[in-house]
Parts: structure tokens; sequence; C-alpha cells
């Protein structure tokens, strides 16, 4: 289902999101948001998504895709705020970096452990109240 695309440059490395996985009952394809054309801004212009198609009935909805994540957004009157989901990358400190260049409030990242591994994440809220984290498996000495 996924489909890859050219990654962004984030600082001197290539950072590609590798995955999207629901937190609770969230639907990766169906999060919801208030107002679509707002959200669609946030995601193209601060964090490199591109719109692979869009339908107005029987809800506004957009499907859109950076590297090998897949996503959509839709205004089905559902709650932002109770929606997240986990999305694995590359180079977790060159997003974070870029994130942060681009004077968005990122949490610090952090060490969380999942499944027995431990990950480095960090934590976005988007302006529509969607959440999202972004980690990578931390790599144990040999």
């Amino acid at each position: 289902m996924f489909t890859s695309m050219k990654g962004i440059v984030m600082s001197d490395k290539l950072c590609q999101l590798l995955g999207i996985f629901p937190i609770g009952d969230s639907d990766p394809l169906h999060l919801p948001v208030r107002d679509l054309e707002q959200s669609l801004s946030f995601y193209k212009q601060s964090l490199g998504f591109s719109v692979l198609s869009r339908q107005d009935t029987p809800y506004k909805e957009a499907l859109l895709q950076r590297d090998q994540v897949t996503m959509g957004l839709t205004e089905n009157g559902g709650n932002p705020e109770e929606h997240s989901c986990y999305l694995p990358v590359s180079t977790v400190d060159a997003l974070f970096q870029e994130l942060q260049n681009r004077q968005l409030d990122v949490s610090p990242i952090r060490l969380d452990g999942h499944g027995g591994q431990t990950y480095r994440v960090f934590f976005l809220r988007a302006p529509d109240g969607l959440c999202f984290c972004f980690g990578q498996k931390q790599e144990t000495p040999g």
C-alpha cells in the first residue's frame, strides 16, 4: 500500500518517513480534521507531503503522501485531538532539527520502549490537533 517517493533533504542527510501506524483507534487513512484546507497547507508546507487525491463527498477528504507514508485527512466530524499516529523515520535527529528550524513546536527527543526495543522519539501536535510521534529504533552496541 505504501509507495516510495523521493525524500526531502533534511540538514545534510536524507530523512525519510518509513511508515505510519495508528495509536489507539486512529485510522491513518481517515484522520479527522476540522478544516481540510488549513490542514493541507500545514502538511504540505511544514511536513513536505503532497496531495495524491481529493474528494468532496461524502466528506471533504484528501490523500497525502511523503516517502513511504500515505495518510488521509477527512472533515468527518471526528475530534482530531483524540487521534495520533507513530511514524518511523530514517534519521530522527535530522527530522527533529528540520522541524525545529521551521519553528514547529516539537517535544524534546526522548527514549521510549516498546515490544522489547528502545526508540528515540519526539512528538509534534499539528495545528489541527492531530498528534504525531516520530521515532527511530535505537541501535544497541554490538
